[in-house]
């Protein structure tokens, strides 16, 4: 499909404009925060940001890895981490009274441990700063480290995701070369072996030309190493430079696939064709799930 190729109606949103989006964005800027809903481009960033939940970017805004769907800017050896970061973002989400916040991250294999202990000192910071922000990571794979892993793993999060973005046939060219499709599957499996109670999350995008049965084996995939929750969305073409869009998938195939999804055992499926990995729906839910949970 061309890239000029118009958008479908179902692909319309509005323009954010609510008085604690502003507040969000504002707060960021001061604090020189990234937001991956601004870095990436998220159409749902006015919904999200309204609803009192953000998802912030850390370890700069430069990554090491090239993803061919990715707006993120790329080179081998960023900036050096910002050692004040991990308290202005728990400072940002405790004055922003976030109910639910998703840090995530670039990927920095340029970093003896992946940024693994940089992501910890933000988790352990919201929690003395927002003890009542549940918070969820989206982590790198950390190269399939497993003692990275662990380090963010005893930090503690409610939820720990790993996006494996794709079907395994298209992880090459949809994913950087570093990125593998089992070594996504190997850090959501060994998240489990860590603390069996831990909750973990990943991703699909669609519109890469995968096919159906493609996208069911990897929700089978995922479920078989333990994945409790799935975000489905519509893969949406950056820029001119990124991989062009090969179809537009129907809502109501994002509907057969949430259902198959339940059948299949997740806890909770979004599905929808501007469903992202970090998606407000999905994280009441999640919310709600973990307070269900707690004794």
């Amino acid at each position: 499909m061309a890239a000029s190729t118009p958008k479908p109606r179902w692909l319309k949103v509005r323009l954010p404009g609510s008085p604690r989006y502003h507040d969000i964005k504002k707060r960021a800027r001061q604090l020189r925060l990234s937001t991956v809903c601004e870095e990436a481009r998220c159409p749902n960033i006015g919904e999200c940001w309204a609803g009192g939940t953000a998802t912030f970017m850390v370890m700069g805004d430069t990554c090491t890895r090239g993803c061919r769907f990715c707006a993120v800017k790329t080179l081998k050896r960023p900036p050096a981490l910002d050692p004040f970061e991990p308290h202005n973002v728990a400072s940002a989400i405790a004055e922003l009274d976030l109910d639910y916040v998703v840090i995530t991250s670039v990927d920095r294999d340029d970093l003896s441990d992946g940024g693994a202990s940089h992501f910890a000192a933000c988790i352990r910071q919201t929690r003395t700063l927002a003890p009542k922000t549940k918070i969820e990571v989206l982590i790198p794979d950390f190269s399939g480290r497993l003692e990275p892993l662990k380090t963010v793993v005893d930090a503690g999060p409610e939820v720990i995701a790993q996006n494996i973005e794709t079907v395994e046939r298209l992880t090459h060219p949809v994913r950087d070369r570093k990125a593998s499709y089992q070594t996504t599957l190997q850090v959501l499996e060994n998240i489990k072996k860590l603390d069996a109670d831990r909750l973990t999350k990943s991703s699909i995008m669609l519109g890469f030309g995968e096919t159906r049965d493609e996208v069911l084996a990897t929700m089978r995939d995922l479920r078989n190493v333990g994945c409790d929750f799935l975000t489905l969305g519509q893969y949406l073409q950056p820029t001119k430079k990124h991989l062009v869009v090969s179809d537009f998938i129907h809502p109501d195939v994002f509907q057969e696939y949430e259902q198959l999804g339940l059948e299949m055992g997740f806890a909770y499926v979004a599905s929808g064709p501007l469903v992202r990995s970090s998606y407000k729906a999905g994280e009441f839910f999640i919310s709600r799930f973990i307070d269900q949970r707690s004794p």
